[in-house]
């Protein structure tokens, strides 16, 4: 047996077996690179080499912006922007079948692109659309699929914390290219979802809610521009080199801590609390940067992604055979990982297949971005699942039902960014960010 074969089967054996028994994702890939480590070094050096990439990983300018967009996400969260972007949500879906569901569809595409978490969007836009549609006489499971196959559009409409995961990962591709990158495919899922929700609501006779008067709208519209002109400032100051993506982090965080207070949603008294969960959910997001960072050190070291590329592309020469693979791929994780860890194992083994294909590295940042972010919608472990049980009140069991008409639009959305790449680079080459 070759050192290849036996470092992939230790590595990812080990990482397995102690994620399936319970153990921490990061402790699991930490264990599984020492372990594996020992089949090419020494125990002294595979210790070593483990801790300085750990080390090395973390020690990352672009990973401030990380934490900084995590932080004004938690203040967006505690801040009152929400209910705002609900009411702006309504008035964009309020005049069609099933118009509660759009709103929802249409809030978390808002509220995501704003927070840039799924679980919050999700979180968030049930507890407050799941009465309502409740009271109008939708079925509580179609509202509750509803709410959850929309989430992930968090995940992939900037501000979000994964391209910045990923730029790390691809050796420096544009975070602002990756950023305007997701604005299109982020919007594509979200359309799709709402044809299928249309088309059910239809089916189920759900009704139109009324229609805004003129100054309502208006009002609505008003209220609801402060929130969204954090997007223009710190996308447009990015994408236009006016700041880099550091500093844009920083100012989202300043701009949402005075927009809040503005709102009198968070006062001095909220920010311990708001700062001790951005310290605790960074801290396990960078200790899994740097556990991953040791990981794909020992498989560049054991030649696993240049053998895996060999092996997909002996499969077949065909450019569309290997990208519906890689898609595939990506969907099957997804399901038993979270977005953010599978990004951090899969990229630096799957990123040198796309390079080979001559794929963009930003189209395949969207690829890996959405192919993941569907995970989180399916059982066993999908979060943003579990959270819009939780807040819906319906059982998993009931969900799933409905849920699984709702996959069909977000695979086809994958499949198409996938094989249509101007989908994602069309909008950053226009604006000159690309080339």
């Amino acid at each position: 047996m070759s050192v290849t074969i036996l470092t992939t089967i230790v590595l990812f054996g080990v990482f397995f077996i102690l994620l399936f028994v319970g153990v921490p994702i990061s402790v699991s890939i930490t264990v599984a690179t020492i372990l594996a480590g020992l089949i090419v070094l020494p125990m002294d050096s595979s210790l070593l080499v483990a801790s300085q990439q750990i080390i090395s990983g973390i020690d990352s300018f672009v990973l401030v912006a990380l934490v900084f967009f995590m932080l004004a996400g938690s203040i967006m969260n505690n801040g009152g922007i929400a209910q705002r972007l609900i009411n702006l949500a309504k008035l964009v879906g309020g005049r069609m079948s099933g118009s509660l569901a759009h709103t929802n569809v249409v809030g978390n595409v808002l509220f995501g692109s704003i927070s840039g978490s799924a679980i919050a969007s999700a979180a968030t836009m049930g507890k407050v659309m799941g009465p309502q549609q409740k009271k109008e006489g939708y079925d509580p499971a179609y509202s509750a699929a509803v709410n959850i196959a929309s989430a992930p559009t968090g995940q992939i409409i900037p501000p979000s914390g994964i391209p910045i995961i990923y730029s790390l990962l691809s050796g420096g591709t544009s975070i602002g290219a990756l950023f305007i990158a997701g604005y299109v495919p982020g919007i594509l899922m979200a359309l799709l979802v709402m044809v299928v929700a249309y088309i059910l609501a239809k089916r189920n006779n759900y009704p139109v809610s009324g229609g805004a008067t003129m100054s309502e709208a208006v009002r609505v519209i008003l209220q609801a521009i402060p929130s969204l002109f954090l997007i223009v400032v710190v996308i447009g100051g990015i994408a236009g080199g006016v700041f880099t993506a550091t500093e844009g982090s920083a100012i989202a965080v300043l701009y949402a801590l005075v927009l809040s207070m503005i709102y009198r949603e968070i006062s001095f008294k909220d920010i311990p609390k708001i700062m001790k969960e951005t310290v605790a959910f960074s801290g396990m997001i960078l200790l899994l940067v740097g556990a991953s960072t040791a990981m794909s050190w020992v498989m560049t070291y054991a030649q696993i992604p240049q053998t895996l590329t060999n092996a997909l592309l002996g499969l077949s020469e065909n450019y569309y055979v290997i990208m519906l693979i890689i898609a595939l791929l990506l969907l099957f994780v997804g399901i038993f990982m979270d977005v953010a860890p599978a990004l951090l194992v899969f990229t630096p083994i799957l990123f040198p297949v796309a390079t080979e294909l001559g794929v963009d590295p930003v189209h395949f940042g969207m690829i890996m971005t959405m192919g993941l972010a569907i995970g989180v919608t399916t059982p066993p472990i999908g979060t943003v699942l579990f959270i819009g049980s939780s807040v819906s009140g319906v059982s998993i069991e009931r969900i799933v039902k409905p849920l699984l008409i709702f996959y069909i639009p977000l695979v086809i959305a994958l499949l198409l960014v996938t094989f249509i790449p101007q989908i994602s680079l069309w909008l950053p080459r226009t604006l000159g960010i690309l080339g």
